[in-house]
């Protein structure tokens, strides 16, 4: 089951984040067609946001054909967005999982390894466009 964060003070409004937190464990393989989304109560309780800020969450993954809403059942996955590429035991992830230790133990922070990343991804794929 996907545990929803909620970032605050980051300016994207919570039930994108619940959407792309969504899309993200999609993509990763960590949710899979037929897998069961927590309810809007059990997200609400777990990150005090309102259960109508999880409800449009889900209607616009339903929109999108990521999920399907059952009546009395729960919100399922429908399909997913993952590839080989981003699977649990791909050589890529695992390369980036190498790279992300190696970064820690030579003392860069969070912030220090997103802005790396950040700056690695705008470099290969904005100049690509």
């Amino acid at each position: 089951m996907v545990v929803f964060r909620i970032e605050r003070r980051g300016g994207l409004p919570a039930y994108l984040q619940i959407v792309h937190q969504v899309e993200q464990a999609l993509r990763m393989g960590a949710l899979t067609e037929g897998d069961k989304l927590p309810t809007a109560a059990q997200v609400a309780a777990t990150t005090k946001v309102n259960p109508n800020t999880t409800l449009k969450a889900y209607r616009e993954l339903e929109r999108s054909g990521l999920v399907e809403v059952r009546q009395g059942a729960g919100t399922f996955i429908t399909r997913s967005l993952a590839t080989p590429q981003t699977a649990p035991e791909s050589p890529l992830r695992a390369r980036l999982g190498e790279w992300m230790r190696e970064a820690r133990e030579q003392g860069l922070t969070e912030h220090d390894v997103t802005t790396l990343f950040e700056a690695a991804f705008t470099e290969t794929f904005q100049k690509a466009l």
